[in-house]
């Protein structure tokens, strides 16, 4: 028993260890290496305007007249030719003004959808759509008047499906540590997108292939479906740091645990029935990152209850076991004191435990109330 429980955790301890600051730290070393990928982090397009390819830009939303005229005025004041941006609102049962304010800001085409979820409108937006290359933003996001250019370049290379951009979060002044969590994010994404692409994108914003768009079901996510997706089709998914957006961050992490919670519904639907687990179409690169850095952390929650549980049957066994789990007891208690106590340490380690946990809890939701394509906006962020 003593073996069987060392064995346990010394492997799922390992597998934490390294899924959180051992794969960073070995992309950092594949990219550097005659692995690397060059000329991935293009220049923005600055020749002629009938050299740039033409773009439908796609926002979808749901009661968003608060932010929905800014985000259309943003749009329009994009570095980019008019004669070669279309852009449209998908406005999916919205029961306030967003399609009329949306119209009143200028936007090419409004879709005023019934309510069927975010995936339907953007499958029912692209079936709309001319442009060759379709972009995608939040209402929420604001882009820098340069982003779509830097985000539509590397298209010019017929190998690249999708693209996706920098998002940055604006602080509201809250307990949230979202920010930090992803600056280390994107610099993951960074060198994933030198070495064979990236395993997940974000909803501010990105771009794919027109030709490359792929209709998913209502619960999907386009974030996590669509680098995978593609590259079973041989097409490479990039981040360019340079195509820049921000958003107001959830200010409470309450608040960013609800919204991970309701995130993480869908997500083994695309694991196991979208073929994320399966091995087949990819590179063994990709292969190797999707594995680092998506399976291994969405199988977190588990990891973290085989080693606690199996520290425990190991305490007496040796000083190492005694200390370790001390050191999980500690983190588990600083994420309890956090509410009472908020400083930086234990707040740190609740940001940890509890969205690690959210996780568990998403998938708990989905057992029992199976997925939907429901909107429900995070509070504070408009």
């Amino acid at each position: 028993m003593t073996a069987v429980a060392a064995i346990l955790f010394w492997l799922s301890a390992g597998l934490l260890v390294y899924t959180h600051l051992g794969y960073p730290l070995v992309l950092a070393l594949l990219t550097r290496t005659r692995f690397r990928q060059r000329d991935l982090d293009r220049p923005e397009l600055t020749g002629p305007s009938s050299d740039l390819p033409t773009v439908s830009l796609i926002i979808p939303a749901y009661d968003e007249e608060d932010v929905i005229e800014a985000k259309v005025a943003n749009a329009l004041a994009l570095d980019y030719p008019r004669e070669r941006l279309q852009l449209i609102v998908a406005s999916d049962g919205s029961a306030d003004r967003t399609a009329e304010l949306a119209r009143r800001a200028g936007a090419g085409l409004v879709l005023e959808l019934a309510p069927g979820g975010k995936v339907a409108a953007l499958n029912a937006a692209a079936e709309q759509a001319a442009g060759d290359v379709l972009a995608f933003s939040d209402a929420n996001s604001i882009w820098t008047r340069d982003a779509l250019r830097k985000l539509v370049a590397p298209f010019a290379d017929r190998g690249v499906g999708y693209v996706c951009g920098q998002v940055r979060f604006v602080d509201a002044g809250g307990d949230n540590l979202e920010g930090a969590y992803w600056r280390y994010e994107m610099a993951v994404r960074e060198m994933e997108s030198a070495l064979a692409g990236v395993t997940a994108g974000n909803g501010a914003i990105y771009a794919v292939r027109r030709d490359a768009y792929l209709p998913l079901a209502a619960s999907g996510s386009h974030d996590l479906s669509f680098p995978f997706l593609l590259a079973k089709r041989r097409l490479r998914s990039l981040y360019v740091a340079g195509a820049r957006a921000s958003e107001k961050m959830v200010p409470t992490l309450d608040g960013e645990l609800a919204r991970k919670r309701r995130m993480m519904v869908g997500l083994w639907d695309i694991v196991v029935g979208e073929g994320m687990v399966s091995p087949r179409g990819y590179s063994p690169l990709y292969a190797f990152e999707l594995f680092s850095h998506r399976l291994l952390r969405y199988l977190s929650p588990l990891l973290h209850l085989v080693a606690f549980l199996a520290n425990a049957l190991l305490l007496g066994e040796g000083w190492v076991y005694d200390l370790l789990f001390a050191g999980q007891v500690a983190l588990l208690g600083a994420a309890l004191l956090a509410r009472a106590v908020p400083i930086a340490p234990f707040r740190i380690a609740r940001y940890y435990v509890e969205t690690t946990a959210a996780i568990a809890l998403g998938f708990w939701d989905r057992i029992r109330h199976g997925a939907t394509g429901r909107w429900q906006k995070a509070e504070g962020t408009r």
